[in-house]
Parts: C-alpha cells; structure tokens; sequence
C-alpha cells in the first residue's frame, strides 16, 4: 500500500503581513486617482485660461446705460476675436476699457484676502469678471472717418449725411423723440470709435465726454471686444442684436459707396 506524499505546506504569513501587502495596492491606487484629478483639473484651467485670454470674456453690466438691450447685473460674453482678425460694424455693441475720465475713480472696499483670492481664481477660467467696473459697454454709431451728427429736424441722428432709425433699439423718456437731448457734430478720427448708450437721455457716452483728452473718441486699442450673447439671468439668455440694418443705407465716408443689400449684415 503506497502512501501519497501531500504537498509541504506555505509558511504562514507574518502577522500583519497580508494586511500591509492589501494596502499598499489601495494607496497606490488613490494616489494614481488624484494624481488624475488634478492633472485634469490643471489642463481645464489651461484651456479656460487660454479661451479668455485670446477667444471670450465675461462682463456684468453695472449700469443701466444700455436699457432695454442690457439690464443691470446682466452676464454677458465678448468675443475677443474681432479686434484682433476681423473689423466692426456700425451697431456692433463693444466692451471698452475707460479711455480716460469717462468713470469716476474706483472706491472699491477692501475685502478679507481669501475673497480677493478665490474671485482672482475664478477670473482666470472667465468665471468672474472684477473688472467689470473699470470698463464700458456701448453702441458704435460711427466708425473712422464718419462724420456724425445730431439730431436733423425731426430728430434723428446722421452718419455721413443719411439718417439712421433708431426706434428699435433706443430708450427714450416719455415725451421725447430727439436721439439725442443734446447735439454733436463730430468727425471720427482713425483708429477710433463714436460709441452711444441704447439708454439715450441716462448714458454717459462720448457725447458727454468731449471735454476729456479723447474727445469723447474710444481709441480702438481700448476695447476689449463685441458683446454677442447674455448668458444671465436665464430668462433674458440669448444672442444680442446689433441692428446693423439700421445703417445699411449709410455710405462709406472713404469711398462714398453705400454697401450692397447681399454685404449688409442681418
């Protein structure tokens, strides 16, 4: 009778050993997964950087001077590539740092530095706007060259001598129907803008800064952008109008050619 030899038995572990050797593939494998998360994290702030540097920014309106087409505390974005690859319109609605003397000094409060630092953060990735206060949002109404003038006999503006309606965009008070309470005759320079508030009668605009060194003129190395979309409050979400077929009929001052009905913009 032959007897089977049965197989030498493992050595027992160590006490604590099986234990040590579980843990360590866990802790290697949380600290891969935060490894992960923050990697991602750092390339969607690169991404966020990069988009509102050199593509988009976000403003809050501060003022009513732009009633009814921007509210007070509304969000909106600006497209920051025009400036750079493309030119403006008549109509477009533009973003501009303060050329001088158009805001009052800033009085701002000062805030605990953990504030100031997460809104510095956020501002980054395009999330808040801090500086929003330090800049202004109006409507071109003449571009280099034009020659503007307010208002002819039943109120209205002229660029470069063909009147312009405004109805459908401007505010004004009840009782009034002049664009403009007080009058300008002006001839932009080149490389600068003649910019207006939609809120005609509460806009402090280049009309009412032609006692500045600009002249009321916004250099265009000044704006920051066009104005394209309101992002908040929901309710008011959507593309913004730039009511560029209120100048179609408006000729070129260089050229004096009136642009063709298929070149206007919509």
């Amino acid at each position: 009778m032959t007897t089977e030899k049965s197989a030498p038995a493992e050595p027992a572990p160590a006490p604590g050993q099986g234990a040590q050797a579980t843990t360590q593939p866990r802790r290697r494998g949380w600290i891969v997964f935060l490894r992960d998360v923050i990697v991602i994290i750092l390339i969607a702030v690169l991404v966020s950087f990069l988009v509102k540097t050199f593509l988009v920014r976000s403003f809050y309106i501060p003022s009513g001077s732009m009633e009814e087409t921007l509210h007070v505390d509304d969000r909106i974005l600006v497209d920051e590539i025009t400036p750079r690859f493309g030119a403006y319109e008549r109509g477009d609605i533009v973003v501009f740092q303060d050329p001088g003397g158009w805001l009052p000094p800033s009085t701002g409060e000062a805030r605990p530095p953990v504030v100031e630092a997460v809104e510095w953060v956020l501002s980054l990735v395009g999330l808040a706007a801090p500086d929003s206060d330090d800049h202004l949002v109006k409507r071109i109404i003449g571009l280099p060259g034009d020659h503007v003038v307010c208002c002819n006999a039943i109120g209205q503006i002229t660029v470069n001598g063909v009147p312009i309606d405004e109805s459908a965009y401007i505010q004004v008070p009840s009782g009034e129907s002049a664009a403009s309470r007080d009058p300008f005759d002006v001839v932009v320079p080149e490389e600068s803008l003649w910019v207006l508030g939609d809120n005609r009668y509460s806009s402090k605009d280049s009309r009412y800064n032609t006692d500045q060194p600009g002249k009321g003129f916004v250099p265009l190395e000044n704006v920051v952008g066009r104005a394209f979309l309101v992002t908040w409050p929901l309710d008011r979400f959507g593309l913004l109008d730039f009511h560029h077929d209120v100048f179609s009929g408006v000729p070129d001052e260089a050229s004096g050619s009136t642009p063709d009905k298929e070149d206007a913009a919509p």
